[in-house]
């Protein structure tokens, strides 16, 4: 039966690290005795290989499985990844990190402008898809396989494969014969909307030699966050405005902050239930065609469009799990149209594989930023009037504030290589990569009262790689990015393989590469293109007049003073300002197969991001106290490195009805990139720095068991033990001390699953599903400021937030104000608390038509998922209530 069902990017690759191989008899066939798990077949090593011969740690899953496991949306699907972890605030806002190598991301609002590059690469094919902040968020329909590489992979997938790579596989079209077929559902949420998928697929041989394959799709994922009604003063965790916090991150500028009349923001044109909708649209066409029995080339096109309205998170202040106060309509509207090529042929003996591709993207969001009110520097400036020293003139007028973002991206990359026949005893491939990838991005805050400031005619200061015609803007602009960025990115890249003896393989693999990061552009209080050839050029008048437009207090004489000590870092930068880095990365590993069933192998791999320029690099921090005193903001974060070693092995058993694969693994990670934002202390800017080091030890394992001819029972288990072992001077006191656990990653993750077939007495053939997963309590970021965050919730909401915070430090470094008690903050961070969730399913199929009812979230768990700490007072990403739905799909051949 030909398998077809729905699925976004990000459920289809999460799923993928936890999955284990499919049983090779068909669901339709129950009654076949003496099954065997499937080997499924795998490009993880740029080669057709089986899953279960090649020394490295891989999932797969096909289409079947994608389909039989059930699962509906991203929040129930990531359960299952016990090595995964995700941070992010809805569809198309999500980072992915593998094996607990995690950081701080960039506020969403931001991810464009400056955000760290991702550390595990993407792939549709044979296209790197990987954007900062912002991964494609693609459906995934119609596919052939998800692959999913945990551990560095940069020899042969190059940059952004620093920590694992994702490859989606989609269905090719088939010169056979005839096929097609169409997929929907239909689902309820409990308090909330219904949701709804349509899906088409048609496969046609045009000729012996041309074959054509088109897919179309429609998704609308119903929302359940409701955006409640703001009422300050009730004592209901409304949003009451607070000019105590106000005052205190802005230096001070009230005269009696405790008694400044404050006004609330208002929401009651915008109350609504279940606001937070998500639509998936797009169409895939491909065509391949066969020159001779040699040669072939194929070429396809896809297109999409993610509509999202409303957050994806709630407010824990309030009541419920499922209630947000928000001032803003918020949406994201992103676009892209992704055109890939490969040519496959062979010239003597030599297999040869050219591949393209071209990705264009367009992303349009709007976003409630009335949360800067109480982190902001100019906080106060913005919102407050205190020009009288008058204490009974003085006030805070309303806070509310927007965000909004026009963003294009392109991608276009070439690469060709060459393998050579997998039946000599030395085995090479080799091949040469390009890569160019561009950004553009205009970002418009409205942060200042426009009562306060009705005419504020903002300007760019440069003009120099800009997109807009720099100003002046419409009169509630306060400020604005608007920048270009493109990466560029040349390497070479080998694997061999040798034969030591029948059972003992030796492969030796290695990446040159270099990439040249060209950052331009303006805010409305920086010349971004200027400072950053300031620094390349380390002229004393660019430095002077790039530098002191935004500290007058600065002098070059003291930048030039902090270049010469090391403090700052300017040698990766030449005279035109661009950034440009190269290496070498390496790969070993010798793997030994036991026998037919048994692999045993180790594995020496490395990764790496590169650096990421910052807008306002090289800056003195605003507050020269405390941790912040000489404190300067590097011009670029510095390239992070992981180094894995890992022992692995593979196994079938008892003649094929039991699999066990097992890797354990020690990763050193070097200057690990973190993204940070103070808009108090250091800069109303976001920049990326680097932390320190950091290691991680873990096992990662999976079992199938085929119980019986009808019962398939299905385990994964993660168990993660990482720590910061240095930490740069300037974060002591900010960033967990050395010995805490990196964010986001669980000590144990673990999951089990069954399916059980049978066969009703019409001969139509049935299933059961069951799953349950665990993960266990996480930290939330890189920052110790979750009792700072609290008090200010306190003060905003008039209660707290419930969340638990693990106490880290007697006292946290990251404010110079005391609490509103007149004490010092401890450091500490939020606690992700540990979760179950169950999902069952059943469902029958007879000629090419599917039937099935299912119940995600059985037990109704409102999971913590990620706690968002970038907003100034928490929210939580929840997954979707308890769900009851239907699907039903039918094929013919």
């Amino acid at each position: 039966m030909q398998t077809f069902h729905k699925r976004k990017i990000t459920c289809a690759v999460l799923l993928a690290m936890a999955s284990v191989p499919v049983i090779a008899a068909e669901s339709t066939a129950p009654e076949v005795k003496n099954n065997k798990i499937e080997t499924i077949e795998v490009t993880a090593t740029k080669r057709t290989e089986s899953i279960q011969d090649i020394p490295v740690s891989v999932s797969a899953l096909n289409g079947s499985s994608l389909e039989n496991l059930g699962i509906d949306n991203f929040q129930d699907y990531v359960e299952f990844l016990p090595n995964v972890v995700f941070q992010g605030t809805g569809p198309g806002q999500n980072e992915i990190y593998i094996r607990g190598a995690a950081t701080t991301q960039a506020n969403i609002a931001l991810s464009s402008v400056t955000a760290l590059q991702p550390s595990v690469a993407f792939y549709l094919d044979e296209q790197p898809v990987s954007m900062q902040g912002r991964n494609l968020d693609i459906y995934a329909t119609d596919m052939e396989r998800v692959e999913v590489l945990p551990g560095p992979q940069g020899t042969l997938f190059g940059a952004s494969s620093q920590s694992g790579t994702v490859r989606m596989i989609t269905k090719k079209p088939d010169h056979s014969g005839v096929s097609g077929g169409f997929d929907s559902s239909v689902s309820f949420t409990r308090g909330g909307e219904m949701s709804n998928s349509v899906e088409a697929y048609f496969n046609l041989p045009v000729s012996d030699d041309t074959a054509i394959r088109a897919v179309v799709y429609n998704q609308h994922q119903g929302g359940w966050i409701d955006n409640v009604l703001n009422e300050p003063g009730t004592g209901n965790g409304s949003y009451q405005s607070s000019a105590v916090v106000i005052d205190r991150v802005s230096n001070g500028p009230l005269a009696d902050p405790t008694n400044t009349p404050t006004i609330s923001p208002k929401n009651d044109a915008l109350v609504e239930d279940d606001f937070n909708d998500a639509t998936y649209s797009g169409v895939r066409f491909g065509v391949h065609h066969n020159f001779n029995e040699d040669w072939s080339l194929l070429v396809q096109h896809t297109a999409q469009t993610l509509n999202t309205d409303g957050v994806f998170s709630y407010d824990p202040n309030l009541e419920g799990e499922s209630s947000t106060n928000r001032f803003v309509p918020e949406d994201n509207q992103d676009e892209f149209g992704l055109t890939t090529w490969t040519l496959e042929g062979r010239l003597a003996k030599l297999d040869v594989v050219y591949t393209g591709g071209y990705l264009d993207r367009n992303i349009d969001s709007t976003i409630d930023y009335t949360g800067y009110t109480n982190a902001g520097l100019f906080s106060a400036f913005y919102t407050c009037e205190y020009s009288s020293a008058d204490p009974a003139d003085q006030y805070c007028a309303d806070p509310t504030k927007w965000y909004k973002e026009k963003t294009e991206t392109s991608r276009n990359t070439h690469e060709l290589r060459f393998n050579t026949s997998t039946d000599n005893s030395w085995r090479v491939t080799a091949g040469v990569f390009y890569d160019d990838q561009t950004l553009a991005s205009v970002g418009k805050f409205k942060m200042a009262n426009t009562e306060l400031f009705p005419d504020l005619s903002t300007v760019l200061k440069g003009q120099d790689g800009i997109n807009s015609d720099g100003g002046p803007y419409s009169s509630e602009v306060s400020f604005v990015n608007d920048v270009n960025h493109q990466i560029k990115q040349v390497a070479v890249f080998g694997q061999a393989e040798y034969d030591l003896t029948d059972s003992v393989t030796a492969t030796l693999g290695a990446r040159w590469y270099q990439i040249e990061d060209i950052y331009k552009g303006s805010t409305s209080t920086v010349d971004v293109s200027s400072r950053v050839k300031a620094f390349g050029t380390q002229d004393e008048g660019l430095l002077e007049s790039a530098l002191l437009e935004t500290d007058k207090n600065d002098s070059v004489e003291a930048v030039m003073a902090a270049i010469d000590s090391g403090q700052l870092e300017v040698d990766l930068l030449d005279g035109d300002g661009v950034l440009t880095v190269d290496d070498v990365i390496y790969k070993a590993s010798v793997d030994w197969k036991v026998n037919d069933d048994v692999l045993l192998f180790t594995t020496y791999s490395e990764g790496f991001r590169p650096p990421v320029t910052n807008r306002v690099g090289g800056g003195k921090a605003t507050s020269n106290e405390g941790a912040f005193e000489n404190f300067r903001i590097p011009v670029y974060s510095t390239t992070d490195t992981l180094k894995n070693y890992e022992v692995g092995m593979k196994g079938d058993f008892f003649d094929g009805v039991l699999r066990v694969n097992a890797t354990g693994y020690y990763s050193e990670i070097t200057d690990l990139q973190t993204s940070r934002y103070d808009p108090t202390n250091i800069s109303f800017l976001q920049f990326a720095d680097n932390v320190g080091d950091a290691e991680i030890r873990g096992i990662d394992g999976d079992i199938t068991w085929l119980a019986t001819d009808d019962l398939v029972i299905n385990g994964a288990f993660s168990l993660i033990d990482s720590e910061l072992t240095r930490l740069n001077d300037e974060l002591q006191g900010i960033a967990p001390p050395v010995g805490s656990k990196l964010p986001y990653s669980a000590d144990l993750s673990a999951n089990v699953r069954a399916r059980y077939y049978f066969q009703l007495p019409n001969g139509w053939d049935g299933f059961v599903n069951g799953s349950l997963s665990y993960t266990g309590d996480r930290l939330a970021g890189m920052n110790m400021g979750a009792y700072a965050l609290e008090d200010a919730t306190n003060l905003i909401y008039g209660t707290g937030t419930g969340l638990s915070i693990e106490r880290e430090a007697d006292v946290y470094s990251g404010v110079n104000y005391p609490d509103r008690n007149g004490e010092d903050f401890a450091g500490g961070r939020y606690i992700q608390d540990s979760y179950v969730l169950g999902n069952v399913s059943v469902g029958v199929n007879h000629d090419g038509w599917k039937v099935e009812l299912y119940v995600d979230n059985v037990t109704d768990e409102h999971a913590v998922l990620y706690i968002d700490n970038q907003q100034y007072t928490p929210k939580v990403v929840t997954n979707r209530p308890r769900t009851v739905g239907m699907r039903m799909s039918y094929d013919f051949y």
